[in-house]
């Protein structure tokens, strides 16, 4: 069977999404063969050293005029009408496409970028883990008053760092519409990696519906999405290979709970087209290079609701940055990017032939994919899809450590909680549950510098009708793959695996912990934050100066990719202080993940989980950095 043939097998039409720039019609994406170009800055791209960076469709440069140390950049937003799989549609572009225009600076260049609305609603830009002053952070509502329905806004700020970003809308739920593009900042002095060209990778993911019905369905059926729920004839095969009564065990177990081990993704392929630079996989997004060459990669997930597990088969990648920060280099075959996060990595190509970016759904409902190849025309080979993976117990917050409860009497335990947790808006406070007395324990991640023995820690929980479901347990997962890796034989890249490529310096401990829980009603679709929506939650309030340890406690089933604007985060991973620096990290279910931050951003700043859904919905708090005098009310107790 042919390659073109065999995309046709695995894809349906309904998830492909065309380009059309032969058709007259503004698509998401403007062809562009790949393009090398010698000497200075061409096309919104930089050259360094001998080496190119290289132009490909769907990632289309930006010509920008340099005003002594400010690069000026136009953007317009706007409806555009576009060809989706042989069907009309409205996207909101940005200089109209899907991705919008990659925007190239320097370290040290001040940005100046004008926007133009043309929408008939307020619309907004978030430069995504930049740091920069609040009123240009392009939250509405938070330091910014949004950009107005056919008018204009300059943003203008300083470049103090260098690496992979991207920018997205921040007003309701645009950026599923398409409003989002990758951003490259290059830095003032060479990288201590060597590569000969590379390309910009952004992954995302489309849906012909109303994004505003999508999450009406959530709201009405959570589950909605879900067409990969588990059938008869997976009850024959779990029960052929782990025997009858185990299986049967485990259905009674998560029928009792009233949840589903598939429910891994609450938007998935049922609905979403997977694209790649905004060319769905029929379409075959290439860029061409030499045999050879050491090929980097920027890979951005700009998805609305979708993770991914990247690999090109056969050819191992080494991760060079995590998040735009340079990291120890650390060789793999495959990482999950959640969403927002972003990895660089180089890759050799010795072969004169095509070869595949294979990125699959989490929950195997879909793929991106594009080709690297020597020539136009040439379509690598695609991998055999992988079966998609249940939700374990562990996810549940249920790893039965201890010994403390086993089988049915742990699963009985859990639903109490479950239940009790979902009646606590509803009583007194005497009347809500004391968790830890009924075993429940919470098991602290990577507290000290260097630690790899995580602590144990006992607290008690009084979340409200915002949250569904407490878990017996909680701990650190960074050690692990995620759900639906790890057991195909080939190397996995994992949280734990991040070192900064050099010592932070002034590196200290911190001095307070504010310690918060990610929280769910699964049933009816809320989302929040210590089981209290945006729209009635307090802001969380960090001290000017102060070193503090940021625990974010996942209470849920489901993970969550969580964003602080304006400071960077370091995850506790046991580097010391050559923990990596992030701005997105994944709290996986279950999970607890500690995060040291120096508040020294003064303002508002939004924190938020990055599935937009989520966040639509209320998983959504402002961080308020002050100076010590501005503190007294703080609504979060050190711990």
């Amino acid at each position: 069977m042919s390659d073109t043939s065999l995309l046709h097998s695995i894809v349906s039409r309904r998830q492909l999404l065309r380009s059309v720039g032969a058709t007259g019609l503004l698509a998401g994406v403007r062809p562009l063969s790949p393009d090398y170009v010698h000497g200075g800055y061409v096309h919104g791209g930089y050259v360094h050293g001998g080496y190119v960076h290289g132009v490909s469709r769907g990632a289309v440069p930006l010509e920008t005029d340099m005003v002594g140390r400010a690069r000026v950049a136009n953007l317009t937003i706007a409806n555009t009408r576009v060809r989706l799989d042989g069907r009309a549609a409205t996207a909101t572009t940005i200089n109209g496409t899907v991705p919008g225009p990659l925007l190239r600076f320097r370290e040290g260049e001040e940005a100046v970028i004008r926007v133009q609305n043309q929408l008939d609603e307020d619309t907004s830009i978030h430069w995504h883990g930049i740091l920069l002053p609040p009123a240009m952070d392009g939250v509405p509502g938070v330091s910014f008053a949004g950009i107005a329905a056919r008018s204009s806004f300059e943003y203008r700020f300083p470049l103090r760092q260098a690496g992979t970003y991207w920018y997205h809308s921040h007003s309701g739920l645009q950026e599923q519409l398409g409003h989002y593009g990758p951003l490259i900042i290059d830095p003032a002095e060479p990288t201590s990696y060597a590569y000969d060209r590379e390309f910009v990778i952004v992954l995302s993911d489309w849906t012909f519906e109303n994004p505003y019905r999508v999450l009406a369905r959530l709201k009405k059926q959570p589950d909605a999405y879900n067409y990969q729920r588990r059938t008869l004839v997976d009850l024959f095969r779990d029960a052929r290979e782990d025997g009858f009564g185990a299986t049967l065990r485990d259905r009674m177990m998560w029928a009792s709970m009233r949840m589903n081990p598939t429910d891994i993704a609450d938007v998935t392929g049922a609905t979403y087209s997977f694209l790649l630079n905004g060319v769905a996989p029929e379409d075959n997004w290439t860029a061409v290079f030499r045999p050879g060459e050491r090929v980097r990669l920027r890979i951005i997930n700009a998805a609305a609701g979708s993770f991914f597990d990247v690999r090109i088969p056969g050819v191992p990648m080494t991760v060079v940055q995590s998040n735009g920060q340079p990291v120890e280099p650390v060789e793999t075959d495959e990482f999950r990017i959640a969403i927002a996060e972003t990895y660089d990595v180089i890759v050799t190509l010795p072969e004169d032939r095509a070869y595949t970016i294979f990125a699959e759904a989490m929950d195997r409902s879909g793929f991106a994919c594009g080709t690297l190849a020597p020539r136009e025309g040439m379509r690598g080979e695609l991998p055999t899809r992988r079966r998609r993976a249940n939700l374990t117990m562990a996810d549940m917050g249920m790893a039965m450590s201890h010994g403390a409860m086993a089988g049915m009497a742990g699963m009985h335990g859990m639903m109490g909680m479950r239940r009790g947790a979902m009646d606590h808006g509803d009583q007194p406070a005497a009347a809500q549950m004391d968790h830890a007395a009924m075993g429940h324990e919470e098991s602290s991640t990577l507290r000290d510098p260097g630690t790899v023995e995580p602590k144990v820690t006992h607290t008690r929980q009084t979340h409200g009708v915002g949250n569904a479901m407490v878990p017996m347990s909680t701990q650190s997962r960074l050690h692990e793959a995620g759900v639906g890796l790890g057991e195909d034989g080939w190397r996995v890249l994992r949280y734990t695996d991040l070192r900064a490529e050099r010592a932070w310096p002034d590196f200290k401990g911190p001095t307070r912990e504010v310690e918060i829980h990610l929280t769910g009603n699964m049933e009816r679709y809320m989302w929040s934050i210590d089981g209290v929506p945006f729209e009635h939650a307090a802001p969380i309030r960090f001290i000017l100066g102060e070193r503090l340890r940021l625990t974010m406690v996942n209470d849920s089933m489901m993970n969550h990719p969580m964003h602080l604007h304006g400071m960077w985060m370091e995850l506790e991973n046991g580097h010391g202080d050559r923990i990596p620096r992030v701005h997105t990290v994944n709290v996986k279910p279950a999970e607890r993940v500690s995060l040291l931050i120096t508040a020294d951003a003064p303002g508002r700043w939004a924190f938020h989980c990055h599935v937009l859904y989520h966040m639509e919905v209320g998983m959504f708090r402002v961080v308020e950095v002050v100076a010590g005098d501005e503190h007294a009310g703080m609504d979060h107790a050190s711990h």
